[in-house]
């Protein structure tokens, strides 16, 4: 059962998720919130049906970077995507990341939709909503 939370921002649909493995075609195109790690499944994921902006947790950073390795991945596909620390956001909870997360990483395609890291997941949305 998808269980989530839709608010809308300056016309843009908002999704909180707390895991990616549940995106839907209608979540095309909206910014997704999940508390997924951003590993290289997570964006796989999130490839499926192309948000605007997804934000993923850091998970700490993992092994070699593969709690952040599906930026690079999304960035190659032209869909923006941040993480946030996992030091603000408890993984596996979008609700926590949407109140309290902060970015750690964000991948080039985010950066021109305005985000940047250090900057609270609000801000973001904030941002990248009116793109």
């Amino acid at each position: 059962m998808r269980n989530e939370t839709v608010v809308e921002i300056a016309g843009r649909r908002v999704v909180l998720m707390d895991s990616i493995s549940l995106i839907a075609p209608q979540d095309e195109g909206s910014i997704i919130i999940c508390g997924s790690h951003g590993g290289l499944i997570s964006g796989a994921f999130a490839a499926l049906h192309p948000p605007h902006l997804v934000v993923f947790n850091d998970a700490g950073g993992g092994k070699a970077g593969a709690g952040r390795a599906c930026i690079a991945m999304l960035d190659a596909k032209g869909i923006a995507c941040a993480t946030t620390s996992h030091s603000t956001a408890r993984i596996g909870d979008a609700q926590d990341a949407w109140l309290s997360g902060v970015l750690s990483a964000v991948g080039n395609a985010a950066r021109q939709k305005g985000l940047e890291a250090g900057q609270s997941v609000k801000d973001a949305v904030d941002a990248a909503s009116g793109q």
